[in-house]
Order: structure tokens, then C-alpha cells, then sequence
């Protein structure tokens, strides 16, 4: 299949869920003969009764998060969530990145959910599979609608993007982060605005993803860099780079994670790959398999997050050794449960949520 302009998946093949597939058949047409047709993004309601997402994996740093969006119209052609539209009945590859679901009671059933008599106060994680702050949220505003009932209620919160546009909402976060409420991180993957284009072709470019970092810790947010995902033979090269740009713009402690090629990502990944980085390709997903094991992708909680064998071990060297020169090795960000409050107007109800 031909590129989409400003998308990151070359091609659409049916979820692995369906009992009908649908194939991409070459009908004597070239690109010469006709462009691509753009291909617009579909935004669909989703009539959601809960908001916080759980979860019990060890290898996660949280066990409660909100994703204000399923899809991402961000594109990364890596991104460990595109498995999930599966379950949707579309197709982890463009399908992913453009039909976008989103919840419009988002911030009516957080209020519900966290005036209950029996919640308990934890940290809540934004952004945690798609991205808050991706293009739609400009029009949405969704993410904002959450913010603004998390700062109603003195809820901590956490959250993780790669859009500048997070830097509209300092007017909430920026009160919250200095009183120990809230803390960012923004992943930056590369300096190189080629190759962030062709990876991740919706994201803000590298310099904004750094504004937005300093944007952040001069509002008194502390922030973190994510350098996720580590691809080795495409931009592990950068690693100290990056860290040094974030730690120059602001960023107070960093993290990374190994590239991971679940389910339909491994193919959809290849297939990018082949057409985006030819020269390289072979050797990319070389090195690749041989952070799991000779293998795609190995899912053991124990390792997933790095990958294990001698390529995984120099990257996480080189990553621990770059952030203890740098001072980005200090503890992550405690935030404070403590000044968890239902806000008066809400406690009226609060005998009705418990009842129910």
C-alpha cells in the first residue's frame, strides 16, 4: 500500500478478531497514475460508565490511569496501543490512527467516581496507552474537562505526552504541580526531525516536544523526559543526546523503554521499516530480536520493559551512566494524597453513589 501523507502505518489489515479478512490487491496502477486520497479523521462517541482504567501488572508504575481517547491520531508507527482497536473490530494500522473514540461524559463520571464514600486517594495516570494532549484534544478539550475535575478535587495525577500542546493547560497544572499535585513526563525519541516525522508524523516536532518541557518546569510542573522507545540501530545513538536537550530544557529525572513488537505492531513495524529505512532495516530488526531473546517481541512481565542479552545490557548502561552524570537520576515524583477533598457541591450525592 502507498503512503498516507501524515500517517505512519503503510497499510490497514483487518483485526485479528474478524472472521473476514481483507487484502491489499496491486491493480496495475502506480503512484505516477494517481495520488493517494487523504485519509480524514472519524471521531466516534463512546458511551462509556467508568473512567479509571486498572490494572495489576508489576511492570507498570501505577494501577490506575484515564485514557481520554482510544487511537491516536499521532501515528507513531511503534506504539504498543494499536493492538487494542482490535477489540473494536478495525485494524491496528491506519485504522489506529484515525478513527479516533473519545468519551464526552469523560469528566461527569470522574466526578461520579471520585466522590464515592469508598475511593481511596492514588495516584491517577494520564496517558497511560494513547496520547491526552494528541491533535483532536485541541477541539475536544477532553483532557482539559479531566484536568479541571482533578483540580477541583486536589487528585494527584501523573501525566505522559508528546505534544507541546500540553502546555495550554499550565494554567491547571502549574498551581497543581507546585503544591505536590501533579508531575509530567514528555517522550522525546529523537533530535532528528526527519526521522520524527517518518515515525511519529502527527507528534509535535523534537524542539516543540523541548519547549514543552521547559514550558513545564518554569511553571514549577516537575517534569520528566521518556526516551521511548530505545530502537537499536535506528536512534539508540541518541540516547545521551536526548537526555542532555531535556536536561537543558528542565527535566529533573528520566526514563526509557525498549522497543516492543506485540501482536500486529511487529508486522505493522516491518512493514514502516522496509519502506522508511530500507538501508537499515535488516539490521534494525536484528538487533531488535536480539533484546528478546531471538525473538519479535517476548512478553515476560520481568523484562518486557528492556529486553535482556547484550544489547539490551549496553543500553541500559549507557542510559544509567548518562543519567547519573546528568543529575536525572534522583527519585520520581511523590505526590500528595493527603489534600484529596470532595468538593462541597458534590457531597449532597455522595449518599446516592454509595447506594448504587
Amino acid at each position: 500500500m502507498a503512503e498516507v501523507r501524515g500517517r505512519g502505518a503503510r497499510s490497514n489489515a483487518t483485526g485479528r478478531y474478524e472472521s473476514e479478512t481483507v487484502h491489499d490487491v496491486d491493480d496495475g496502477w502506480t503512484d505516477a497514475d494517481a495520488e493517494v486520497a487523504p485519509l480524514r479523521t472519524q471521531l466516534t462517541p463512546e458511551r462509556a460508565r467508568t473512567i479509571i482504567a486498572r490494572n495489576q501488572s508489576p511492570d507498570v508504575g501505577f494501577d490506575r490511569s484515564i485514557n481520554p481517547y482510544k487511537g491516536c491520531e499521532h501515528g507513531c508507527i511503534y506504539c504498543y496501543a494499536r493492538p487494542s482497536h482490535a477489540f473494536m473490530g478495525l485494524s491496528p494500522g491506519l485504522d489506529f490512527e484515525s478513527r479516533i473514540f473519545w468519551k464526552p461524559d469523560a469528566a461527569r463520571l470522574l466526578e461520579q467516581e471520585l466522590a464515592k464514600p469508598r475511593y481511596v486517594c492514588k495516584r491517577i495516570h494520564i496517558g497511560g496507552n494513547t496520547d491526552p494532549y494528541q491533535p483532536v484534544e485541541r477541539e475536544l478539550k477532553s483532557t482539559r474537562a479531566i484536568l479541571e475535575v482533578m483540580r477541583r478535587f486536589n487528585h494527584p495525577l501523573s501525566i505522559i505526552t508528546k505534544s507541546v500542546l500540553i502546555s495550554r493547560d499550565l494554567d491547571i497544572l502549574g498551581p497543581m504541580g507546585r503544591e505536590g499535585l501533579a508531575s509530567a513526563f514528555v517522550s522525546i525519541t529523537t533530535l532528528d526531525r526527519a526521522l520524527a516525522r517518518a515515525m511519529e508524523p502527527r507528534a509535535s516536532t523534537p524542539a516543540k516536544r523541548l519547549e514543552a518541557i521547559s514550558r513545564l518546569a518554569d511553571a514549577g510542573i516537575p517534569v520528566g523526559v521518556g526516551f521511548a522507545p530505545v530502537i537499536p540501530g535506528l536512534n539508540d545513538h541518541e540516547l545521551e543526546a536526548v537526555l542532555e536537550a531535556a536536561k537543558k530544557a528542565g527535566a529533573s529525572t528520566a526514563m526509557y523503554v525498549t522497543l516492543r513488537l506485540p501482536l500486529e505492531i511487529k508486522d505493522l513495524f516491518r512493514e514502516w521499516l522496509a519502506d522508511a529505512r530500507p538501508d537499515r532495516a535488516a539490521r534494525v530488526m536484528s538487533l531488535v530480536r536480539q533484546t528478546r531473546g531471538g525473538r519479535d517481541y517476548d512478553p515476560d512481565w520481568s523484562q518486557r520493559m528492556k529486553g535482556s542479552g547484550p544489547v539490551a545490557d549496553l543500553i541500559a548502561a549507557r542510559f544509567k551512566a548518562a543519567v547519573k552524570r546528568l543529575g536525572l537520576d534522583g527519585p520520581r515524583h511523590d505526590l500528595d494524597v493527603s489534600r484529596f477533598r470532595v468538593p462541597p457541591e458534590m457531597r449532597p450525592q455522595m449518599d446516592l453513589f454509595d447506594a448504587a
